[in-house]
């Protein structure tokens, strides 16, 4: 049995109320990761992908005074919660946050971001939420 189809047992065993997936996308594409309207698209073709249905506009706003931290964050709610994330510059890694009442596949979204980044590696952890 496969990561998704245990945590999918794992869900309807335990009436669990909801998923949040955390994705670590290292070595990304420098270009991508600075480019807001990339990031926009990015959310679209997610939420498409794992069919979440967007609640307003995708907010996409760069700052941070410490190069450390400095980069894009994103922000898409979706009717069962919200996706999120951060883009780091200094590092290229993108940090990437969804959570949802409505099951969806965690390590579809994890194979589809460090694509759509260009990242060479990836890490996620997943939590089931009661």
């Amino acid at each position: 049995m496969n990561r998704t189809s245990a945590v999918r047992k794992e869900e309807t065993a335990l009436n669990v109320w909801g998923i949040a997936s955390a994705i670590d996308i290292y070595e990304c594409n420098p270009e991508r990761i600075r480019d807001a309207d990339a990031i926009r698209r990015f959310v679209a073709e997610l939420c498409n992908l794992i069919e979440m249905k967007r609640f307003g506009e995708t907010q996409v706003v760069h700052f941070g005074e410490d190069e450390r931290v400095a980069g894009y964050s994103m922000v898409q709610l979706i009717e069962t919660s919200l996706i999120s994330a951060h883009f780091a510059n200094l590092t290229n890694a993108v940090y990437l946050d969804v959570f949802s009442c409505k099951t969806y596949d965690p390590e579809k979204v994890q194979a589809f971001a460090q694509e759509f980044f260009g990242g060479a590696y990836s890490n996620i952890n997943v939590t089931l939420r009661h």
